[in-house]
Formats: structure tokens, sequence, C-alpha cells
């Protein structure tokens, strides 16, 4: 499976930004797929991940603000991200796992895009 990360870039706080994640290769009929990121110096963290019965778990910092959704036909997986916040500032990187119930756990996935910028000044 090889994914490709899209659609990182600067905004101002307050703004909104859509990742777009588009899965190619061998892709699997049941998975798990999320978003994580990486803030200078700090750990890679999840952010949001959906299973391929659209069960879905977030971030308590990004709850209510992001939206994680897939399109199974397109092989394609997106984070709409409102209301954005300088601490949101960090690299994103879509994942994917062939687990097929939800996992926070970043050793569950398998595959990794390469990341895209998010940078949200104040």
């Amino acid at each position: 499976v090889q994914l490709q990360a899209s659609g990182g870039g600067s905004v101002q706080a307050g703004g909104s930004l859509r990742l777009t994640c588009a899965a190619s290769g061998r892709t699997f009929s049941k998975y798990t797929v999320a978003w994580f990121r990486q803030a200078p110096g700090k750990e890679r963290e999840l952010v949001a991940a959906i299973t391929w019965r659209s069960s879905t778990t977030y971030a308590d910092s990004v709850k209510g603000r992001f939206t994680i959704s897939d399109d199974n036909a397109k092989n394609t997986m997106y984070l709409q991200m409102n209301s954005l916040k300088p601490e949101d500032t960090a690299v994103y990187y879509c994942a994917a796992s062939s687990r097929v119930v939800l996992t926070t756990r970043i050793d569950d996935y398998n595959y990794w895009g390469q990341g895209t910028e998010v940078t949200v000044s104040s």
C-alpha cells in the first residue's frame, strides 16, 4: 500500500484546511486508517482514526474541530480541520493498518505516507 498525503499549508488561527490521503497499490476492504501529527521536538501523536465501518476516534485536543472521513470507492481519506490553532502546527501523516478494529496504537499502523506540513499562525 502506498499513501500520498496532500493539502497542508499555512493559515491563520481560526482558518481551515482539508488534508487528503490517497492510497494506491494493494488495498484492503477491511481496514483502519488514521492521521497522526508530529510537532517539532514532540512525539508523533494520533489525531483521528476511522475504520472500514466508519467508527471514529479523535484526540481530545481536536474534538469538535476536526473531522475524519474516507471514500472507499476512491481509496481516499480526508481530514477536515476547522478553527485551527497555533498548537495544531505540525507535520501531518496519514497511516493505514490492516487491523479491522479501531486502534490508536502507532505500532499497529503498517503503512505510512510522507508528511504534509501544516502551519497555523496567531
